[in-house]
């Protein structure tokens, strides 16, 4: 099935994967595309509009990134955010200076007045609050648009040349700060571009299906299945696609949460593939053993596991497809070109290099997230996978602090296991963005039964975030942190001490290390 297609043309800004998420969010696919991209490529994409991001230039500075001119020669609609506006006022000839401190420079939170007529802000208050960012001004706006919407220090907050299909705003209507800006993109996309709304997860699935079989024929497919969100539910898609062609191997290196390993083996038990778990804790920790800095247990884990892999594989011997769970985001922050090339070789540690194949397949490479966390409902996998929060790739080695031994890692994994329930039981696992507990290297005093003990102090993280670039740690009542610290102490051998991390990002990352 043809879908419609809106086109995101990148011009630098940080929230560009997150226009594309809103738009699809409204049931429109979309993809983002450089700037650089040439026309003929755009219209042989046949968009029903094209939106413009933010980025961190000047228009006016000839270094700039700019765009083709013809691409306002479409009949295509635009939509210009915060530099694409700026841009789009510059090539139709407007003008765009540095703002002056006492004018039109705005940073952060604004009140900000629209036009309801115009069909960007059809149905929406006339007044709310926006998210501005940028320090340039439109002085002129081109010929043919009229100013919709105002801020205090800007009287020309958006621009429209309803005529030509053409808008533009200074702030950011993708971030959740900008108040109905979800539904002024919506507005854009069905009031302007005429979209149908005709995106879904379930046509997608039945589409990728087709295409990976396809693709694959008679072929032979390996995946190197990790347990995430990503691995599994591309081993639940190509499992649906080519059945027993497909042979995932599970490197369970022993430094996954409480049972995890065990639930990644039970999830695919009933379906149609070759599942290999190997189990390679001792070998881990074995080349683990008396390493504390953070950088060298990711690379002493990301090697083992080629290696561990690898073995696997000569033992299958030439496989046709090498797949791999790469998705979107990947895709755009590795650029154009070659560029998802070098991506794919490093999601897989150079294993190209080792592994008898002929071609790389990635099934998912066009979903965000939560995209895929859909595709795997609509497949049928567990909802406890599906959902399953971000884990990084070394698992709990970077969660224990300090030298790695079997007994903190089995400590770690009952003080998470007993945090994870207890958030669970008071109902707040929804509205917490990622939490887990974490085994400092500090030890100190307390007293446990009349008796003196010197244990390990544990950190509990949790925090709320839209993209995790930044995040606010989350306030959970004090009760249940109490009920949390209290079982902690009295359930897990060799923790005296419970701390909670009341620091957002930035400063701190999420991860301890």
């Amino acid at each position: 099935m043809a879908h419609q297609m809106a086109v995101v043309l990148d011009f630098g800004g940080q929230y560009n994967q997150l226009i594309a998420r809103r738009v699809r969010e409204c049931g429109v696919y979309c993809e983002v595309k450089p700037f650089s991209t040439p026309l003929e490529e755009l219209k042989k994409m046949n968009p029903i509009g094209f939106i413009f991001t933010g980025g961190p230039n000047s228009v006016y500075l000839e270094t700039s990134p700019h765009v083709d001119p013809e691409i306002f020669q479409l009949g295509v609609p635009v939509l210009g955010i915060c530099y694409g506006c700026q841009l789009m006022a510059h090539t139709l000839g407007g003008k765009v200076t540095a703002a002056q401190e006492d004018s039109a420079r705005e940073y952060g939170k604004t009140e900000t007045f629209y036009n309801t007529q115009c069909p960007l802000f059809k149905g929406l208050p006339s007044q709310g609050v926006s998210w501005m960012s940028h320090g340039d001004y439109m002085e002129k706006v081109p010929d043919g648009f009229e100013l919709v919407a105002r801020s205090g220090a800007c009287p020309n907050v958006a621009i429209a040349d309803v005529k030509r299909g053409f808008y533009g705003v200074q702030y950011h209507p993708e971030v959740n700060h900008t108040e109905n800006g979800v539904q002024m993109i919506r507005n854009f996309l069905f009031e302007v571009c005429g979209a149908k709304g005709d995106w879904t997860m379930g046509d997608y699935k039945n589409t990728a299906i087709a295409a990976v079989r396809e693709k694959v024929g008679n072929g032979r497919v390996l995946l190197a299945l990790s347990g995430g969100v990503d691995s599994s539910v591309c081993a639940a898609l190509l499992a649906e696609a080519v059945g027993g062609q497909l042979t995932c191997v599970f490197v369970d290196h022993g430094l996954m949460r409480k049972n995890e390993g065990d639930e990644v083996q039970a999830a695919f038990q009933n379906w149609a593939m070759n599942f290999i778990r190997v189990d390679a804790e001792e070998r881990f920790l074995k080349k683990l053993a008396g390493v504390t800095e953070p950088e060298r247990k990711r690379k002493i884990i990301g090697e083992e596991f080629i290696r561990v892999f690898e073995e696997e594989a000569k033992k299958i011997g030439a496989v046709d497809f090498l797949a791999q769970g790469t998705i979107y985001p990947d895709v755009i922050e590795s650029g154009a070109g070659d560029a998802a090339v070098i991506k794919s070789h490093h999601n897989v540690g150079g294993l190209p290099d080792y592994v008898d194949f002929k071609e790389i397949i990635e099934p998912l490479r066009l979903l965000f997230k939560d995209e895929v966390r859909q595709l795997g409902r609509e497949l049928g996998l567990p909802e406890y996978l599906v959902s399953r929060q971000p884990f990084p790739g070394p698992g709990l080695a970077i969660r224990v602090i300090g030298d790695l031994t079997k007994e903190k890692l089995d400590t770690l994994r009952d003080a998470d296991a007993i945090y994870r329930e207890e958030i669970d039981k008071a109902g707040l696992a929804g509205d917490i963005s990622q939490y887990f507990a974490v085994l400092t290297n500090t030890r100190s005093v307390g007293v446990m039964g009349d008796g003196r003990t010197y244990d390990y102090t544990l950190a509990l993280r949790a925090v709320t975030t839209s993209d995790f670039m930044t995040a606010d740690w989350a306030r959970i009542p004090y009760e249940v942190l109490d009920r949390v610290s209290g079982r902690i102490v009295n359930e897990v051998v060799g923790v005296n001490r419970v701390c909670y991390d009341v620091t957002s990002k930035p400063p701190a990352t999420i991860e301890w290390e």
